[in-house]
């Protein structure tokens, strides 16, 4: 059995730990076509259209849009950052980072947090205008956000110094899951992520510490054993 063009690009969308853009679909299976078309050397040039027109394309991607909006799946296909992806259902959210506490190595402090909203909603904005509005000093911050994507320079203002200007980056988007800046949460929404990340953050060093104070006190009982034991021979002697 052949595969249908929704399962092939709901395979490919699978499988993509970025959104795939349309233009990239396309590609694939036009690619494909082709492959197949040179396979077959008695082809006319005219039967050689694709079989997958854009438009095809387009209405098969928003059956699968529609096809895991049902409540039967735990998550669905949206289309972010120009592109399409799956992604987990927000009832599911705090199972799934839970289970993923451990792996995720993009967790963010709450001063890194408190960054990354003033440029997200003050973008295009230099460091100067990050540190007056936090009233603390930002460099490491700015530092960790451009190590994990989050944030990018886009350029350098008009003033004395030609100081950097940082706005958010493509991976911002795909990580709160938008199209773009104008796709952005009111600023209770994007505190209310905010505090999840921190709750986040929380528990992981909670877990950490707990782990931290039972070795220590499997140590201690371990010596004390051994205190006891040592008490113990010394009597007998």
């Amino acid at each position: 059995m052949s595969p249908s063009l929704d399962q092939i690009l709901e395979s490919i969308i699978f499988v993509s730990d970025q959104p795939v853009d349309l233009d990239t679909l396309y590609s694939i299976l036009n690619q494909e076509e082709e492959e197949a078309d040179k396979e077959d050397a008695s082809q006319d040039s005219e039967n050689k259209e694709d079989l997958f027109p854009k438009e095809e394309v387009e209405e098969a991607l928003e059956k699968l849009i529609w096809k895991y909006a049902a409540d039967t799946y735990p998550f669905e296909v949206k289309k972010v950052a120009k592109g399409y992806q799956f992604f987990t259902k927000r009832p599911f959210y705090p199972y799934v980072r839970k289970a993923t506490v451990i792996r995720n190595q993009k967790r963010l402090t709450r001063a890194t947090l408190e960054t990354l909203a003033i440029i997200a909603y003050r973008q295009p904005v230099t460091k100067a205008e990050i540190e007056f509005i936090r009233g603390v000093n930002c460099d490491y911050a700015v530092q960790k956000l451009l190590e994990k994507k989050l944030i990018q320079i886009n350029g350098r203002a008009d003033a004395i110094g030609k100081p950097l200007l940082y706005g958010t980056s493509i991976f911002f988007m795909q990580y709160f899951g938008i199209n773009g800046v104008e796709d952005l949460p009111k600023l209770q929404e994007f505190e209310e992520l905010m505090e999840d990340h921190i709750e986040l953050f929380k528990l992981n060093t909670e877990r950490k510490e707990e782990d931290s104070n039972e070795e220590e006190r499997e140590e201690e009982i371990e010596e004390e054993e051994i205190e006891e034991g040592e008490e113990g021979e010394n009597v007998e002697s």
